[in-house]
C-alpha cells in the first residue's frame, strides 16, 4: 500500500498574529473615522476649519478677558459704560455668578439654614451612586432608602417644622435646588407609574383599559405648560372650601404625572416589541399575569427603551425650567430674575448667566445620557456575537 507524503501538513496550531500596523492604533482609528472616503475628508476639514476659527474666540471671551471677581458692575464694564474696563473689552463676567452662585444654588432660602439642602445633596449622592454601580450588593435596600426614605427625610429637612427645625416655606426654595427636586420626584413617579399606565393600557379589561387611554391621551395632548396652570390656578377651584395644600407640590404631581403619560408610551412600545412567544413561554410554566410580566416581559421591554426612557428624564429634567411661568424660581429661572440687578448691569452679565445655567443642564443631561450608554452595553449580552 503506498504510503502518502504527510510532510506539508501542520502538527500544531499556528500562533495568532498581530494586526497590521494600518489596522491598529491611532492611525487606523483616524482613517477610518476621519478620512474614510472624500466626503468624510472634507467634513473634517471643514470642521477642524471651524473649530480653529470658533475656539480661540471662546477661550479668550471665557478664560483669558473673563473677570473672576469683583464687588460689582464696574468690573465688567467698560469706561464708557461706567466701568473700569478699556472701550472694546470683551470677556465673560464670572464676577457675577460668583456674586451670585448661592442664590442660582437654593434661590432664596435662608442662608444659616443652607445646611439642609446640602444635607440632602450630601445623601442624595451617597445613596444615588451605590445604586448606579452595578458591582455594589443590596440592591433592594437601596432603592427602598432612596426612592422612599430620601424624600420623606428630605421634605422635613427642607421644609422644617419637626425636630426644632425652623419652617422654610417651599416659596423660598429656588434654583438648582428646585430644578434637583422637581426631577428626582419626577423619574421616581413616572417610571412605575408610566410602566403601570402601560400595562393599563394593553389589558383585556375594558373599564382599565378605557381609563388608562383617556389619561394618556388627554396628558399627552395639552402642553405642560397647561398642566402647571391648571394645577397651580385651576385645581384650588375644584377642592373644597378652606382646603388648599403648597403650590410647589401641586408642581411635583403636575410635572410627576405629564411625564408619567409620556413614559406610559416608551413602556408601552418596548412590550410591543418583546415576541409572542415570550409570553406564551411563560403561560406554558404556569406563571400569573405579574410573575410574567413581572420575571419575563418587562425586563426584556425595559431594557429595550433605555434610550427613550432616559431621553424622556433629559427632556423632563430640562422642562422643569418651565414653572418660571407659575412663579416657582428653578435654576434659569433666578438667573433670568438676577439679570434685572441695577448692581450687575452690563452686556456680559446676561451672556455669563445663561451661559452658566446652560452648563449646569449640560452637565446633568450629558451625565445621565453617558450612564445610559453605559447601561445599554452592560446589558446588551443577548445580542452580542
Amino acid at each position: 500500500m503506498q504510503e502518502h507524503d504527510m510532510s506539508w501538513v501542520r502538527t500544531e496550531m499556528a500562533l495568532a498574529q498581530p494586526a497590521p500596523p494600518t489596522e491598529r492604533g491611532a492611525y487606523a482609528w483616524v482613517r477610518k473615522n476621519l478620512i474614510g472616503s472624500v466626503g468624510d475628508t472634507i467634513l473634517t476639514v471643514l470642521g477642524i476649519a471651524i473649530v480653529l476659527w470658533v475656539l480661540p474666540q471662546v477661550i479668550n471671551w471665557a478664560f483669558i478677558n473673563a473677570q473672576w471677581i469683583g464687588p460689582n458692575r464696574t468690573v465688567c464694564a467698560t469706561v464708557a459704560q461706567g466701568g473700569i474696563q478699556p472701550d472694546g473689552w470683551s470677556g465673560a463676567c464670572w464676577a457675577f455668578v460668583n456674586a451670585k452662585f448661592g442664590q442660582f444654588m437654593f434661590g432664596t432660602y435662608p442662608v444659616e439654614e443652607r445646611w439642609r439642602p446640602i444635607l440632602v445633596a450630601v445623601l442624595l449622592v451617597a445613596l444615588l451612586v451605590p445604586m448606579l454601580i452595578p458591582r455594589v450588593p443590596r440592591k433592594g435596600l437601596n432603592a427602598i432608602l432612596l426612592f422612599l426614605v430620601l424624600p420623606v427625610v428630605s421634605f422635613f429637612l427642607l421644609s422644617g417644622g419637626a425636630f426644632g427645625l425652623p419652617v422654610v416655606e417651599t416659596s423660598r426654595w429656588g434654583g438648582l435646588l428646585v430644578t434637583l427636586s422637581l426631577s428626582f420626584v419626577g423619574i421616581a413617579v413616572s417610571l412605575p407609574l408610566g410602566t403601570v399606565l402601560a400595562l393599563g393600557r394593553r389589558s383585556k379589561m375594558p373599564i382599565v383599559k378605557l381609563l388608562c387611554v383617556i389619561f394618556i391621551e388627554t396628558v399627552r395632548g395639552i402642553p405642560l405648560i397647561t398642566v402647571l396652570f391648571f394645577a397651580s390656578v385651576m385645581l384650588p377651584l375644584f377642592l373644597p372650601a378652606g382646603v388648599t395644600f403648597d403650590k410647589f407640590l401641586r408642581a411635583l404631581i403636575g410635572v410627576s404625572l405629564f411625564a408619567a403619560a409620556y413614559m406610559a408610551e416608551v413602556v408601552r412600545g418596548g412590550l410591543q416589541a418583546i415576541p409572542k412567544g415570550q409570553y406564551e413561554g411563560a403561560d406554558s410554566l404556569g406563571l400569573g399575569y405579574w410573575q410574567k410580566m413581572g420575571l419575563i416581559v418587562l425586563p426584556q421591554a425595559l431594557k429595550l427603551v433605555i434610550p427613550a426612557i432616559v431621553n424622556t428624564f433629559i427632556g423632563m429634567f430640562k422642562d422643569t425650567s418651565l414653572v418660571l411661568i407659575i412663579s416657582i424660581f428653578d435654576l434659569l429661572g433666578v438667573v433670568k430674575q438676577n439679570l434685572s440687578d441695577a448692581n450687575w448691569a452690563t452686556p456680559q452679565t446676561a451672556k455669563s448667566g445663561l451661559i452658566f445655567a446652560a452648563f449646569v443642564f449640560w452637565l446633568f443631561c450629558f451625565g445621565m445620557s453617558r450612564y445610559s450608554m453605559y447601561t445599554e452595553r452592560r446589558l446588551d449580552t443577548g445580542y452580542k456575537r
